[in-house]
C-alpha cells in the first residue's frame, strides 16, 4: 500500500498488536493492498530490505528499531530510499481499547499513517560555534575542582567570587582569577562576562588562593559558561539559554552531569530558527507610540527585543517555546517548526482521516515530543494505553499551538482539545489560560458549550490515564472542510467561519474578553477632525482613507485590536471593543466619519476638512501671530494662496528692506587712495611739501 506516494511497512510487533490489513488499508485510504509483517525488525530483515529496493519512499511503522532500519538501508547505498518512521504501537496498538475491539483503534492507526506520511518542510537554522573556552565561575575549591577535571579537553579559566579560603593546587593547570561577576550576555559560542574587581592569583600563595591587590574593570569572552556559584542566574530562564550551565555547586551529581555535557560541547552546532518574523504586519509601535507589546512580555529569554517601531527577534537566544507565536495578534511571529503550513496540514491529514474512516468523538492530544512521547510510551507499555479516540499530536513544544491552531482543530471535527504540559513548563500555564478563555467564550456563544480545550498538567503516565479515560467527552462538533493554510489571521477566519456555519446558534456577534484578537474600532465622530493619524499607525489597515475625500472608513475584519490607534489618537476619542462579528460588514470597510471638503477661501480649492480648520482656528485664534485684520483668514487658505497673501501684503512677514550692495577688495582700495589724495593735497595747500613726494 502506498500513501503520499510512499510504500508502507506495518509489522504486528510479534503478534502484540491485532492488525487487520484489509481493514487499515480502506481506513488509511491507500493505494494498493497492505500486507502486515510479523517481525520485521528481526527475522523479517530481508523482507524489509527487498522492499525497500522496489521502492522511492518509506514508510515504516515503527520507531523504535528505526536505527536498525537506517543501517540496513545505508547498506544499499545510492539504491536506498528515503525513509519516514511512525509509531503506531505505543499510541494505538498497545493499549486496553485494542484490547476491546474499539473500532476507533483501526481509524486511529489510519490516521497516524496518513499524517506520519506527509512531507513537511523543515525550519531554516543558524549555527553556533564553540571552540571549548569555558568561562568557570564559583566562590569555593568546587569550581577549582571542576575545572581541573575539564581542563584536559577544554581551554578553561576561573573566576572566584567571594573571600571562601581555597587551596591553592600542587600545579597550576588552570589559570584561576578573583573578580565580582556583574552581569553577562550572548550565547553559545559568543558569551561575555562583565567582571569588576578583577585581580590575578599571586604565585607565592602558601597555605591559601591569595590575589593582587590592584583589581580592574575588564570583561571576559567565552564559549561555555559553567557557573557553580549557587546565586542569582546569570540570564532569564537559564535552563533555556544554550553554552549556560548552572548547577547546585552542593550536589555532586549534577556538576558531574554538566561536566560530562561540557565536554561535548565543543564544534559547530546547527539550531533551528524557530520563529519567522514579519515585521511589515507587526503592531508594536508607529512613530515610536507603542500599541502591542505580548511578545516581549511574554519572551522567557529575552531574545526579543525593541527595535525602533517593529521588533527584533535572536535566533541564536530563543529557546524554541513558541509563546511569542501564541499571543502575536497579527501573525507577524510565525512558529516556523514545521516549516510552511505544515501543522495545518498534519491537522487535517490526521482529523480527516479518522473521521472519514468512522472515528468518532475525537479529542486531540498536543504534546512535545519529549515529555510527552515518553509518558504515551509508559501508558501504552505499563497501563491502558491512550483511548481509542484520543488521537496524539506530537509538536515540538506544547507551548506552540495557540488560538489559530485550536480553532482549526475544532473546525476539522475533534470535540475536545486537550495539551499536556510538561512538568518544566507550567511556568506558561496562564498565557495557555488566557487564550483558553477566548476559545470558551467563541465555541460557547456558538452553542457548542465551554470547555472544548483543556490542560493536563500530569507528572506521571498514571495521571495521564486518569485525565484522559476519566473524562467525559463532549459532543461531536460537524467537521468542516477547512483549508486552513496561509497567515494566522487567515486560519483563523476561515476556521471561525466553518465553525458559525455548523453551529447550533449563529449570533451576529459574540462578545469577547479583553485581549482577543478581534474587536472593532469605536470612534466619537464629534470630536474627531479627520486627522488620519490613526490610518497611518494602522498595521494592518483595518483604518483607512480615502484619497479624493475626507473620510475615515474601518473593515472589522482585519482589527487585532492592537491599539496604536487608540494610543496615536491626537483627541482621544477612539476607543476598542472586543468582539467576533459574522456579519457580512465585517469583511468590508464601512465609512465611520465623512465631510466635505473646506474650500480655499481665494481660490477655491479643497485642502482640508472643516472640522480640521475649526479646530485649527479655535486653537491659533490667541497666537501673536493671527492678531490683527485678516491675519486669522491665512488659515483658511490653500498652501498656494497662503503663500501669495502673506508676501503681497502689507506687513508683510517676509518683507525686507533693501539689499546691501556688498563690499569688495576693490572697494576699500579706492577709498584708501581717495583718502590720500585728500591728504597730500591738504599738506600743499598748507606748504608743507612741494607736491613731488
Amino acid at each position: 500500500m502506498k500513501l503520499h506516494g510512499k510504500e508502507v511497512l506495518v509489522c504486528s510487533c510479534e503478534d502484540t498488536m491485532n492488525i487487520d490489513a484489509d481493514a487499515l488499508a480502506k481506513a488509511a485510504g491507500g493505494d494498493g493492498a497492505l500486507k502486515v509483517a510479523r517481525h520485521l525488525c528481526r527475522v523479517e530483515l530481508d523482507r524489509f530490505a527487498d522492499e525497500a529496493g522496489k521502492a522511492d519512499k518509506l514508510l515504516v511503522a515503527c520507531t523504535q528499531e528505526a536505527p536498525l532500519f537506517l543501517d540496513a538501508l545505508e547498506d544499499m547505498g545510492d539504491r536506498a530510499p528515503e525513509a519516514a518512521f511512525v509509531n503506531i504501537r505505543e499510541r494505538a496498538g498497545w493499549s486496553q481499547a485494542a484490547k476491546d475491539a474499539d473500532k476507533n483503534v483501526i481509524a486511529k492507526m489510519a490516521a497516524l499513517l496518513n499524517e506520519g506520511g506527509l512531507d513537511v518542510p523543515d525550519a531554516s537554522s543558524v549555527s553556533m560555534i564553540s571552540t571549548g573556552i569555558v568561562l568557570v565561575l564559583g566562590k569555593d575549591d568546587v569550581a577549582l575542582d571542576a575545572a581541573r577535571k575539564l581542563a584536559d579537553r577544554m581551554d578553561v579559566s576561573v573566576i572566584l567570587e567571594g573571600g571562601a579560603d581555597v587551596e591553592p593546587p600542587a600545579v597550576m593547570d588552570v589559570p584561576v582569577f578573583m573578580g565580582n561577576i556583574k552581569s553577562a550576555s550572548g550565547r553559545l559560542g559568543q558569551f561575555e562576562v562583565r567582571v569588576e574587581n578583577f585581580r590575578p592569583t599571586v604565585p607565592s600563595s602558601k597555605s591559601k588562593l591569595e590575589f593582587t591587590g590592584l583589581g580592574e574593570v575588564g570583561t571576559s569572552t567565552c564559549d561555555l559558561i559553567l557557573d557553580l556559584r549557587g546565586a542569582t542566574p546569570l540570564f532569564p530562564a537559564p535552563e533555556k539559554r544554550d553554552g549556560y550551565f548552572q548547577p547546585d555547586p552542593g550536589n555532586p551529581a549534577l556538576v558531574m552531569e554538566a561536566l560530562f555535557t561540557l565536554t561535548d560541547m565543543v564544534g559547530e552546532f546547527e539550531k533551528p530558527r524557530y520563529v519567522d518574523y514579519d515585521p511589515g504586519i507587526c503592531a508594536h509601535a508607529s512613530s515610536k507610540i507603542v500599541g502591542c507589546s505580548k511578545c516581549l512580555d511574554i519572551c522567557p529569554t529575552s531574545a526579543i527585543v525593541p527595535n525602533g517601531d517593529k521588533v527584533k527577534f535572536d535566533p541564536y537566544v530563543c529557546a524554541g517555546c513558541g509563546l511569542c507565536a501564541v499571543v502575536c495578534p497579527t501573525g507577524a511571529a510565525k512558529y516556523s517548526l514545521p516549516g510552511g503550513d505544515g501543522m495545518s496540514a498534519r491537522l487535517r491529514a490526521l482529523i480527516g482521516t479518522y473521521l472519514k474512516a468512522g472515528g468518532s468523538d475525537a479529542v486531540l492530544l498536543i504534546h512535545d515530543d519529549v515529555f510527552g512521547r515518553d509518558a504515551i510510551a509508559l501508558s501504552a507499555r505499563h497501563g491502558r494505553g491512550l483511548p481509542g479516540n484520543v488521537l496524539p499530536f506530537a509538536v515540538n513544544q506544547a507551548t506552540q499551538v495557540g488560538i489559530d491552531g485550536i480553532l482549526l482543530a475544532l473546525a476539522l471535527g475533534v470535540s475536545e482539545v486537550a495539551i499536556l504540559l510538561p512538568p518544566k513548563k507550567r511556568e506558561d500555564r496562564n498565557t495557555l489560560l488566557n487564550e483558553f478563555g477566548i476559545i470558551d467564550a467563541i465555541t460557547e456563544g456558538l452553542g457548542y458549550g465551554a470547555g472544548r480545550v483543556r490542560l493536563i498538567e500530569a507528572d506521571d503516565p498514571d495521571q495521564l490515564e486518569a485525565a484522559l479515560h476519566g473524562a467525559t467527552v463532549q459532543a461531536a462538533i460537524p467537521s468542516g472542510d477547512v483549508v486552513g493554510a496561509g497567515r494566522k489571521r487567515s486560519v483563523l477566519r476561515l476556521s471561525l467561519d466553518a465553525l458559525h456555519r455548523k453551529a447550533p446558534e449563529q449570533p451576529d456577534e459574540i462578545a469577547l474578553p479583553a485581549g482577543a484578537p478581534f474587536g472593532t474600532v469605536n470612534v466619537d465622530t464629534d470630536g474627531c477632525t479627520l486627522c488620519l493619524a490613526c490610518v497611518g499607525a494602522c498595521p494592518t489597515g483595518a483604518l483607512k482613507d480615502n484619497e479624493n475625500l475626507p473620510q475615515l472608513s474601518f473593515a472589522e475584519d482585519a482589527c487585532v485590536q492592537c491599539g496604536l490607534c487608540k494610543n496615536t489618537c491626537p483627541e482621544k476619542v477612539i476607543s476598542l471593543t472586543p468582539r467576533l462579528n459574522f456579519r457580512d460588514d465585517a469583511h468590508t470597510a464601512q465609512v465611520i466619519k465623512e465631510e466635505q471638503p473646506f474650500l480655499c477661501i481665494r481660490c477655491g480649492k479643497p485642502f482640508a476638512t472643516q472640522a480640521s480648520l475649526a479646530h485649527l482656528t479655535e486653537k491659533l485664534s490667541g497666537h501673536v501671530m493671527f492678531q490683527g485684520p485678516g491675519k486669522l483668514d491665512r488659515l483658511k487658505m490653500c498652501e498656494d494662496c497662503r503663500v501669495v497673501e502673506m508676501t503681497t501684503s502689507e506687513d508683510n512677514p517676509l518683507a525686507h528692506g533693501t539689499v546691501p550692495i556688498p563690499r569688495t577688495t576693490d572697494d576699500y582700495l579706492r577709498e584708501r587712495d581717495v583718502l590720500r589724495e585728500k591728504a597730500k593735497q591738504d599738506m600743499i595747500k598748507k606748504g608743507l611739501t612741494d607736491g613731488e613726494a
